[in-house]
């Protein structure tokens, strides 16, 4: 999602596949054998030739917004691109950890309690949001920007897993600027329904 957030913000035009990844396209496979979702390709001028392949969904936000940023996603000062650095490493490196063992602790060997140990943990990260949303109205500052797309997608996740229990937590700033994401005209665009390729 933050990825087509980018990309759709950047004013990029693009073809947008959605894949089923139980069934992952071979073209998909052939661009990026790890066969993760996304993957930006940018053709050679030779069809024979991969071209450029991206398939982080940071370094594909990065990548669309150094190519055109029309509504000042990107940090813009020192300071700024410092605490950007520093809350997309926590919530890609910490809270994705607990959010994924949290929404899906089969697949981790885990039982009911240690899922909820591990949504716990991940209270740290959304109070530390909270914090910042007190002092100002978005994560990347006085206007909605990369910060917010990039981590946006991750806590509406883990809202998902339990939303009465979310909705009753103390962080009224992060569900406010939650609610908001979720009712955008930048979110209703890229959510929009893509049937899967196969090919």
């Amino acid at each position: 999602m933050r990825a087509r957030l980018a990309l759709h913000a950047s004013q990029i035009k693009y073809e947008h596949r959605e894949v089923e990844l139980k069934s992952k396209p071979t073209h998909m496979l052939s661009l990026s054998p790890k066969g993760t979702v996304p993957v930006l390709w940018l053709p050679g001028e030779d069809a024979q030739q991969k071209g450029v392949v991206i398939d982080e969904s940071l370094e594909i936000m990065d990548w669309a917004l150094r190519s055109n940023d029309p509504l000042g996603w990107l940090p813009g000062d020192l300071q700024d691109t410092t605490q950007a650095k520093l809350l997309l490493q926590n919530n890609d490196e910490l809270f994705k950890s607990q959010l994924d063992r949290y929404k899906y602790p089969v697949r981790f060997g885990l039982d009911q309690a240690n899922a909820i140990k591990q949504r716990d943990l991940a209270l740290n990260t959304l109070l530390r949001l909270e914090q910042l949303l007190s002092q100002r109205s978005f994560l990347s500052g006085d206007r909605f920007g990369m910060v917010d797309a990039a981590i946006a997608p991750f806590i509406r996740q883990f809202a998902r897993v339990d939303v009465e229990w979310f909705t009753n937590q103390s962080f009224k700033k992060l569900i406010s600027w939650l609610n908001d994401f979720e009712h955008s005209q930048l979110f209703l665009d890229v959510m929009k329904k893509v049937s899967p390729r196969l090919e």
